[in-house]
């Protein structure tokens, strides 16, 4: 089997989960949601309190640039230490686990939790890797990571890599077989819930067997018509600048050691949930932009001149209609505190427009100061762009269905292209891996 696991670079292993605690207030969700929501932070905080929680050991990134970071990153290695010494964990070894994850729309959502090498992951923009990352990496946003995680005994995933498998069989098909049950509990703040099973030696193996055979070259030219010699078996469909910060930490280490030891350090690996592209309660949302403390109509209407052509639509005319009267264009929706709408642009720069609106905001960006933050859900960002001084840009959603195919031919996606789901649907921190 481990030869089986080194060609596509996915493995089980030794899992933590806690015991003898309140699971509800455990899991907590991916440290990237809610950046402007400072107020769902605190109420998790308030649920929390000083029960056992994943949210004692990662970094919510609303407050990445807290004057206090640093004593932040220091009290979660010390908190992680702590749950160590106190043994508060029980470790699954050699193991791989299936969830179920009920989504707040009541849909149910399958991934297996396992590991990945990251000499098979690459995030670099026209690599051949095993592992891609979806959307462009800022590398910026990678040093304030490597803080929190380079001294960290342990890990918790909300990385979310995408598998495509149309058949449905590899991880949907899990649900229908018998399983030993962990876990079952409720998720905090409407996140839904969430059941683990351990899967037994003849079940990894066959998952990893599922897993070769959509990676072969005869799978790529029959799903996308591609010869390649470099097939693409995982897209990083959430927790993209987590997996590079993972692969910063491994390159870094691996530097104090010879090759052939490179093989043994913990940090080479990362620990992942992998979902199917295809589970039908897997939705692919937009990620709108949200401009803070500018002045939105010279915002827009530099907008308008850095496209030639584009114009604001009329009012009375909805996206529909404009896409018939204009079927080469893209169509990018506004709204700021005086005014709403959409602008028309004939010829974009991008096959997305959220990569022609981004290539504007990095331009004006490049010359003066831009506060912009990626907001997951349309009501929110519509009422953060109302907000005086503030405009929100809201996007329309990719099709799932073309992710694989577009990253492996044309390369890495604009960076924060789309979503899968909604905030509380994101992935919730619950298993774990030492790491050190």
């Amino acid at each position: 089997m481990q030869d089986i696991c080194k060609t596509i670079g996915f493995y089980p292993t030794d899992i933590l989960l806690p015991k003898d605690v309140d699971m509800e207030k455990w899991a907590v969700v991916a440290c990237d949601q809610f950046t402007s929501q400072p107020e769902y932070w605190e109420q998790v905080d308030s649920f929390v309190g000083d029960a056992p929680s994943t949210y004692h050991v990662v970094l919510p990134e609303v407050y990445l640039q807290a004057s206090d970071v640093e004593e932040k990153i220091e009290a979660i290695n010390q908190t992680m230490d702590a749950y160590l010494k106190d043994t508060i964990f029980q470790s699954y070894p050699d193991a791989l686990i299936y969830i179920e994850r009920v989504q707040s729309d009541g849909k149910i959502r399958h991934g297996i939790i396992g590991m990945v090498d990251l000499e098979c992951y690459d995030f670099t923009p026209g690599n051949d890797a095993l592992i891609r990352a979806t959307e462009g990496t800022v590398l910026s946003r990678i040093p304030p990571r490597v803080k929190v995680r380079q001294n960290a005994p342990l890990e918790f995933p909300h990385v979310m890599l995408l598998i495509d498998d149309p058949s449905r069989n590899i991880i949907e098909g899990l649900s229908q077989v018998e399983k030993k049950k962990l876990y079952e509990t409720d998720l905090m703040q409407g996140g839904g819930k969430i059941s683990g099973y351990l899967l037994s030696k003849e079940q990894n193996e066959k998952v990893l067997q599922g897993l070769v055979g959509i990676c072969t070259s005869e799978e790529m030219k029959k799903k996308y018509g591609i010869d390649t010699r470099s097939p693409m078996l995982f897209a990083v469909g959430d927790g993209n600048h987590s997996l590079a910060t993972a692969k910063q930490c491994y390159e870094n280490e691996k530097k104090q050691f010879p090759q052939e030891k490179w093989g043994n350090l913990k940090s080479r690996y990362a620990l992942v949930e992998i979902v199917n592209t295809m589970d039908d309660a897997l939705g692919f949302e937009p990620i709108h932009r949200t401009v803070f403390s500018t002045r939105p109509e010279e915002l827009l209407q530099g907008l308008l001149e850095y496209f030639p052509g584009s114009f604001l639509a009329e009012k009375s005319m909805s996206q529909k209609e404009l896409a018939q009267q204009y079927p080469e264009a893209q169509f990018i929706t506004f709204v700021h505190a005086k005014q709403q709408g959409i602008v028309v642009i004939p010829k974009p720069t991008s096959q997305l427009a959220v990569g022609t609106l981004q290539q504007y905001l990095d331009e004006v960006a490049s010359k003066q100061y831009l506060e912009v933050d990626y907001i997951h859900g349309e009501e929110v960002a519509y009422a953060l762009g109302t907000k005086p001084y503030n405009i929100s840009f809201l996007l329309p959603a990719m099709q799932k269905e073309d992710l694989f195919k577009t990253v492996m031919i044309d390369g890495v996606l604009p960076r924060k292209t789309f979503s899968m789901g909604h905030a509380q649907d994101k992935r919730y921190y619950m298993e774990g891996r030492k790491i050190k």
